[in-house]
C-alpha cells in the first residue's frame, strides 16, 4: 500500500507537467489581458489601478485528474487484495467461497466501477469539499459504507451469496487507501497554496466593514484555498469610493460585478452580508454571473460556528439558516468526562516511565521541588491547583514584578497574559520541558481529578480572569484543557485577541471528532516546537 502511494508522484508525472507549463503560461496571459482591459476605469474621478488580470486556473479540475488516477490505484488494489487473501474461520473452513472465477471476478469489476461512479457522483472530488476540512473524508466513507451496504441487501435479498471478503477486505482496504491517498494529496495541496497556486481567485463584494471582515477571515485559512484578488463596494448617493481596501485595488460598486470578474481574473464572487445586498439584488447578480466562469458565493454574518451547527431549511424559496445550541451541556458534558478519563488513564500508563525519567532530570538540574502547583481557575470559576513539572527556578514567583517592567521587547504582543520569549528564570532543563511541552504532562493528573480536560481553553490564572470581558468569560463554560486550539494555532505567539477567539470557538463548537483533532494536531506543533517559550 505505502509502496503505491510513494509512486504516485512518479505516476502523476505527466499531470505535473501540464500544470508547471499552465502556471508559466499564466504571467504571459495576465500581461496581454491587462492591454487589452486598458485604460483603467476611474470611479469619482479617481482612476483605479487594476491588478493583473489573471486567466481563470480551474485549479479543481487539474486537481481532481490527480484525485481520480488515485482513487483508481485504491480501487483496484483493494479488488486485487480480495482475490489474493483468504479468511479462514476458528474450525479451519472457509468463511466464504474463494473470491475467484469468472462469476466472481465479475462481481469485483462491477463493484470497483459502481465504487468509482458513486465517489463521482458524491462530490468527493469538487473543489468546495477537497483540501480543507473533513467533508471530504466524511464523503468518502459514507459513499463506501453505502455502496457496500447496498451490495450486500441486493446479496440477501436476490440469494447471490456474497462472499464476506468483500465486505471484511474489499471494503476496509479500499477505504483506508483512498483515506490515505487523499490525505497525501491534501498535504501537496498545502504546499502548493504556500505558493500562491491552486486557489480560486476571490472578488469581494459588500461595505467596506464587512469585506474587511471577510478578506481578515480568509486570510487566517489560506490553505482553504480562497485569495481575495479585488473588491467591489456597495456606496451612498455622493460617497466617494477608495482606491483601495485593506491593501486590495476596490473596482467598482455593485453595478460593476460582471465586468470586474472579465478584468481582474476572478473565478468566485463572495457577497458579504450588508444592509445594501438585498435579496434582490443578489439574485440579480447570480444572473449577471450564470455569463462567467465564476460561482457565487453568499458569506452570511455568522463567524466561528461549526460547519456541524449549521443547517439550511427552503422555506417558500427563502433559505432559512437554523444555528444548533452550543454543545457544552448535558450529556454531551458526560460524553466528555468519559472520554477524559479514558484517554487520560491510557496516556498516563503509557507515559509513566518517560514522567519518572523527566521528574529525575528536573530534581537534579535545581535545588528545589519537582512540581510546581499554581492556583489556576476552572468551570464556572471554581479554583484548583494546575500541577506542572517546575521549569523556573525556586523563586520565580518573587521577582515576576520586576521582569514585568522590562517585558516591553519581551512580551509575545499579549496585554493580558505574561510571556517572555528569554525569561531568565527558566532553567536549561526547564527551556527544553517547555519547548516541547513536556513540563504540561503532569497535568494528566488534573484530568484524573477531574478539574481539567484532555482539550479545552487555556487554564486563566486569577488575575487574568479579573480582566476577561463578556466574551472572554465564556471561556469559564468548560473545564480548562490541557491542550486547546490555541496550543496548535501559534501557542504564545498569538495575540490576546485571537486566543480568545480560539477558546470561544471551541467552547461553542466542542466534538469528539474535533478533540480527537486538536490531540493530534498538538503532538504535531510540540514536535516542531514553535511558540513554545
Amino acid at each position: 500500500m505505502m509502496s503505491a502511494l510513494r509512486d504516485v508522484a512518479d505516476g502523476a508525472a505527466g499531470l505535473r507537467v501540464a500544470d508547471a507549463a499552465q502556471e508559466a503560461v499564466e504571467p504571459a496571459a495576465s500581461s496581454a489581458s491587462s492591454v487589452a482591459n486598458s485604460p483603467a476605469p476611474a470611479i469619482s474621478g479617481v482612476p483605479v489601478t487594476l491588478p493583473q488580470p489573471a486567466s481563470v486556473s480551474h485549479w479543481g479540475k487539474r486537481y481532481a485528474r490527480r484525485l481520480v488516477f488515485t482513487d483508481l490505484i485504491a480501487l483496484a488494489w483493494a479488488a486485487v487484495g480480495v482475490h489474493m487473501v483468504h479468511l479462514n474461520d476458528l474450525r479451519g473452513d472457509r468463511l466464504s467461497a474463494e473470491a475467484g472465477g469468472l462469476p466472481f471476478l465479475t462481481l469485483t469489476v462491477s463493484l470497483v466501477v459502481v465504487w468509482f461512479a458513486a465517489l463521482t457522483l458524491g462530490g468527493t472530488r469538487q473543489p468546495t469539499a477537497v483540501g480543507h476540512g473533513p467533508v471530504e473524508y466524511k464523503r468518502i466513507a459514507q459513499i463506501t459504507l453505502s455502496v457496500f451496504g447496498g451490495t450486500a441487501i441486493l446479496s440477501y435479498l436476490f440469494a447471490l451469496w456474497l462472499p464476506r471478503s468483500y465486505l471484511l477486505i474489499m471494503m476496509p482496504a479500499g477505504l483506508v487507501a483512498l483515506v490515505m491517498s487523499r490525505y497525501v494529496w491534501r498535504r501537496w495541496l498545502h504546499t502548493r497554496r504556500d505558493f500562491g497556486h491552486f486557489q480560486s481567485a476571490v472578488l469581494a463584494v459588500g461595505s467596506a466593514s464587512t469585506v474587511t471582515a471577510l478578506v481578515r477571515d480568509l486570510q487566517r485559512s489560506p490553505r482553504a484555498g480562497y485569495r481575495v484578488v479585488a473588491v467591489c463596494l456597495t456606496r451612498r448617493p455622493g460617497e466617494d469610493v477608495p482606491v483601495s481596501l485593506d491593501g486590495l485595488p476596490v473596482v467598482g460598486g455593485v453595478a460593476d460585478v460582471k465586468d470586474a470578474v472579465s478584468r481582474v481574473g476572478a473565478d468566485t464572487v463572495a457577497v458579504t452580508a450588508s444592509a445594501s445586498m438585498g435579496p434582490s439584488v443578489v439574485r440579480e447578480l447570480s444572473w449577471q454571473l450564470e455569463d462567467t466562469p465564476a460561482t457565487l458565493v453568499l458569506a452570511p454574518a455568522l463567524t466561528d460556528i461549526a460547519g456541524p451547527r449549521i443547517h439550511t431549511q427552503p422555506v417558500n424559496g427563502l433559505p432559512l439558516i437554523h444555528v444548533d445550541r452550543p454543545s457544552y451541556r448535558g450529556a454531551n458534558r458526560l460524553l466528555k468526562k468519559t472520554f477524559d478519563l479514558v484517554v487520560g488513564t491510557m496516556v498516563l500508563i503509557l507515559l509513566s516511565v518517560p514522567l519518572i525519567v523527566i521528574a529525575v532530570l528536573v530534581k537534579l538540574s535545581s535545588p528545589g521541588p519537582v512540581f510546581f502547583r499554581q492556583q489556576r481557575v476552572g468551570i464556572n470559576g471554581r479554583m484548583f491547583y494546575m500541577i506542572k513539572f517546575r521549569s523556573m527556578v525556586q523563586d520565580a514567583e518573587a521577582s515576576l514584578a520586576t521582569l514585568r517592567l522590562q517585558r516591553a521587547e519581551a512580551d509575545a504582543g499579549n496585554d493580558v497574559l505574561f510571556k517572555m520569549k528569554e525569561d531568565p528564570r527558566i532553567t536549561r532543563v526547564g527551556k527544553v520541558l517547555r519547548r516541547l511541552s513536556l513540563d504540561e504532562l503532569p497535568q494528566l493528573f488534573n484530568v484524573l481529578l477531574g478539574s481539567m480536560s484532555l482539550v479545552g481553553p487555556r487554564p486563566p490564572l486569577a488575575a487574568e480572569v479579573e480582566r476577561y470581558g463578556s466574551d472572554a468569560r465564556r471561556r469559564l463554560l468548560v473545564k480548562p484543557g490541557l491542550t486547546g486550539l490555541w496550543q496548535v494555532s501559534g501557542r504564545s505567539d498569538l495575540s490576546w485577541e485571537e486566543s480568545v477567539r480560539l477558546d470561544s470557538y471551541y467552547v461553542e463548537n466542542w466534538s469528539i471528532t474535533g478533540d480527537l483533532v486538536i490531540l493530534w494536531k498538538t503532538a504535531r506543533a510540540v514536535a516542531g516546537g514553535g511558540g513554545a517559550y
